[in-house]
């Protein structure tokens, strides 16, 4: 990330040229040119936002989104243990303003697809050609048993930044030295799979300078986790001894949890802690289950090529939400998916075919102060799936804990936002 691509570029130059097609044509935003609305300003719904003013300029879009502010979940893990302040890692919706798209900060209550229109919560109503919805992720509170929404003020989740970062950065700067640190980690697809290590490896870092004698247990309900070989690598070498990872055969997947005590119940018995960090199960956010754009197994079935509902006509969902084949739940993933519904709408208001399918992501973990490790992806549309293009054999490997990741890191997040916020 921070060099564009030449893929990128050329794409970029293709879709300026429609832009140009359709103002040669003199359509007119304010009246009958076509109407996107977009639902959900994070991460996936303000770029695919930004992407369509600049791929058309003359399309009238709509971004609903009832928070004004919005708290970004990548960087926040550093926010905890003090390498960042909250300040840096929110964004307001004035850039979506100046970049031409009518923002409304209110809630959507339902869909009628019939009717092409969105309800509002303070009862108004909103006509549409083309929806993209991106509700992101719901926590499903009561797993593990007793952990609710009133448990998560005394165990912080912080998988939703904001309030919830700053409450578990408080119990982490109040806890005693000698303590421990858990975090559970849930089965099941989730957002930025590779979070909880992140969190584990940035407060050993805390815990390292400030805390000595505490160490962190990461009680995990899976088996396995992403880069496992790099993130248990640096976790020997930077932090030693202080940093445990319990898989599920050994006592991993918390069942109950006691808030009054701050036990940890699992097959290996009960686990007293000093700070708990909880991260429940995780769904689409509640809009896309009550609109019907969830299936069976929870999750958002698309089309591959343009993010097209499969349950729901002139409907796209993108991010978190949507089933994305290989894809992670991430925020790089979901730009790139917003990138390529913006192309497809576009492409579908000039009555052609959605362009083939050009889908990245990249993952960076903090490991400290000094150090990152990165996880990179290209993904691709083949017999009707999403998948990986497994890098050939003469490239060499860059994913290594390095500070030049480090760098790469703050850039990324730098480009992401502006790409995503105008900020």
């Amino acid at each position: 990330m921070g060099v564009m691509r030449r893929r990128e570029f050329l794409r970029r130059g293709a879709l300026a040229a429609g832009a140009a097609s359709w103002q040669a044509r003199g359509l007119s935003a304010a009246v009958d040119s076509p109407r996107v609305v977009v639902i959900g300003a994070g991460f996936a719904g303000g770029a695919c936002a930004l992407q369509l003013r600049r791929v058309n300029p003359s399309l009238h879009i709509t971004l609903i989104d009832p928070d004004l502010r919005y708290v970004t979940c990548p960087m926040s893990s550093a926010v905890l243990v003090d390498l960042r302040s909250m300040g840096s890692i929110t964004v307001t919706r004035a850039g979506m303003r100046r970049a031409g798209v009518h923002y409304r900060g209110e809630r959507v209550t339902a869909i009628d697809p019939g009717k092409r229109r969105v309800r509002l919560r303070g009862g108004g109503e909103i006509g549409y050609d083309r929806l993209v919805v991106a509700p992101g992720i719901r926590l499903l509170f009561g797993t593990p048993e007793g952990y609710d929404a009133a448990a998560a003020l005394r165990m912080p989740h912080a998988w939703q930044a904001g309030a919830q970062t700053q409450l578990l950065a408080a119990q982490l700067h109040s806890m005693s030295d000698g303590g421990t640190v858990a975090i559970s980690v849930p089965t099941g697809l989730m957002r930025c799979p590779p979070g909880p290590y992140e969190r584990a490896s940035l407060i050993a870092h805390w815990l390292k300078q400030h805390r000595p004698r505490s160490k962190v247990l990461l009680f995990d309900a899976n088996n396995q986790f992403p880069r496992q070989d790099l993130f248990t690598a640096a976790w020997q070498e930077l932090y030693p001894g202080m940093i445990e990872w319990i898989p599920p055969a050994e006592g991993g997947a918390v069942m109950r949890v006691d808030v009054r005590t701050s036990t940890l119940y699992t097959a290996s018995g009960a686990h007293r802690v000093a700070l708990a960090n909880i991260i429940p199960p995780q769904a689409p956010g509640q809009l896309a289950l009550d609109a019907g754009l969830a299936s069976g197994h929870g999750w958002c079935p698309v089309k591959p090529a343009s993010f097209e509902s499969e349950l729901m006509d002139n409907v796209h969902v993108i991010g978190d939400a949507c089933i994305a084949g290989a894809m992670p739940k991430a925020a790089s993933a979901a730009h790139s998916q917003a990138v390529q519904c913006a192309a497809a709408i576009a492409a579908a208001f000039e009555g052609r075919a959605a362009p083939v399918a050009d889908l990245d992501s990249v993952c960076y973990s903090l490991l400290g102060r000094e150090t990152a490790l990165a996880m990179r992806g290209r993904y691709e549309l083949a017999e009707g799936e999403i998948r990986q293009v497994k890098p050939v054999a003469t490239q060499t490997p860059d994913q290594a804990p390095s500070a030049q990741h480090l760098t790469e890191a703050a850039a990324w997040y730098a480009q992401i936002r502006a790409e995503c916020f105008a900020s």
